[in-house]
């Protein structure tokens, strides 16, 4: 496993701590929408990006583009359930379309990841 994978996976891992503590916010806040989808968003991805680099270490699907796919995960997710957590507790977003621009690419991620799955392993 190289070392872009392993940061992978060490902000997958933080990815998946900071949806934990979003729940737990989430529940115990009143009007805390927001946070539970960014909890969501987290806990979904982090296990997806993790899970995505494993099978891509086995040459399950094509390394390359599951290592994209999986960044991809991160960034994304991050940048969606960012912007959510900066509207609820600073009032305003990221920046202008940072949520929508975040779930666009969680799609193409995904869309990655099909490619990578697809594609003839050498």
């Amino acid at each position: 496993m190289n070392g872009v994978s392993r940061l992978l996976i060490g902000l997958g891992a933080i990815m998946g701590t900071c949806g934990v503590m979003l729940a737990a916010a989430a529940a115990h806040l009143p009007d805390a929408t927001r946070l539970a989808a960014a909890s969501s968003m987290l806990l979904f991805h982090a296990s997806a990006a993790i899970a995505t680099l494993a099978i891509a270490d086995r040459t399950i699907i094509h390394a390359k583009l599951g290592i994209v796919a999986a960044a991809g995960f991160v960034i994304a997710a991050s940048l969606f359930a960012g912007d959510l957590v900066l509207r609820q507790y600073g009032g305003h977003g990221l920046f202008p379309m940072a949520a929508p621009s975040g779930g666009t690419l969680l799609i193409l991620s995904w869309l990655a990841l099909a490619v990578a799955a697809m594609w003839p392993r050498r």
